[in-house]
């Protein structure tokens, strides 16, 4: 292995930059750039708040390979507008959905989004429906949809929405998943519901360990590329069947979850419902041991996915 290739393998997910996960990601040199930042298909609307345009607007899409199939990617740019949803941004992600139908491929969704443009609330709304249709229609034509969490800006908002619609979601520690933001939940809240400053409390309720421990998420890995390409290709083995009956196990496997938890205050209660041992020490624990504590306690979703 290359100097290059080992620090690609090496590198931190939530530091990485969009197109760097990509790099990582993917068989080396395999990428190919669909409406590139040469393109300039900027968003139309941030000009009106003086705000700055990126030509790619936020989200990166392409083909490659992973381990030597094809496959088609989208990955956000969580640097710039939190990588938040407007109405190009969401037209690129839809459009590699529907795409994946025609061309009968894969696809690998980078998550890294803090939900929808307030500058561009309506087409951003309009946005995360269409990719969840494209997302939902792709599955049901046999399609696998893998998500990938780990980056700064977490998988807020809308982009928690299309995450719930994978094919099996992949996470690390510092990956996050929720609807509403620690800020939005303490503005609509107060302080006293949920202190948004409070970084323990932020990870330990919406961070991955929690999100993989109440079944929110699939898989559990390190913040290290080579470990989420590693996982990538192992989701890509699993069964992709998406119809009524399986929406059916899923509806009642949350029923069933609401109910276990419903007199849980902190996610240390959740753990400790599950059985988890010594659940305090769940936030510091390392990868390899967390897993196996994990085993055989958490609440598992793959027979509903």
């Amino acid at each position: 292995m290359t100097t290059a290739q080992t620090n690609a393998a090496s590198l931190s997910w939530y530091e990485a930059s969009a197109r760097q996960r990509i790099e990582a990601l993917l068989d080396r040199g395999s990428f190919c750039e669909f409406i590139g930042p040469e393109q300039r298909e900027a968003s139309p609307h941030l000009s009106i708040f003086d705000l700055p345009e990126q030509f790619d607007d936020g989200i990166v899409i392409g083909r490659g390979r992973l381990e030597g199939s094809s496959v088609l990617v989208a990955a956000q740019e969580g640097r710039f507008m939190g990588g938040a949803f407007g109405e190009v941004h969401g037209a690129k992600l839809t459009g590699l959905l529907r795409a994946a139908r025609r061309l009968k491929e894969d696809v690998l969704v980078l998550f890294d989004t803090g939900g929808v443009r307030l500058q561009e609330a309506n087409a951003g709304e309009l946005a995360i429906a269409e990719i969840m249709r494209a997302g939902i229609e792709a599955r049901r034509a046999g399609i696998k949809v893998v998500g990938l969490i780990g980056g700064r800006a977490g998988c807020y908002g809308g982009g928690s929405l299309i995450a719930g619609t994978c094919s099996c979601l992949i996470i690390s520690e510092q990956g996050r998943i929720s609807v509403s933001g620690p800020e939005v939940i303490e503005t609509n809240k107060g302080v006293e519901e949920f202190d948004s400053r409070d970084r323990a409390l932020v990870w330990r309720t919406m961070g991955g360990k929690h999100r993989y421990l109440i079944g929110g998420a699939d898989r559990f890995v390190d913040d290290e590329a080579q470990a989420f390409r590693q996982a990538a290709i192992g989701a890509f083995q699993i069964n992709g069947r998406y119809d009524l009956p399986l929406l059916t196990a899923e509806q009642q496997r949350l029923e069933r979850r609401l109910t276990r938890f419903s007199h849980a205050n902190d996610a240390i209660d959740v753990w400790q419902t599950l059985g988890i041992e010594n659940p305090t020490e769940i936030p510091g624990l390392p990868t390899e041991e967390f897993v196996r504590r994990a085993a055989d306690k958490r609440e598992n979703a793959d027979d509903a996915r």
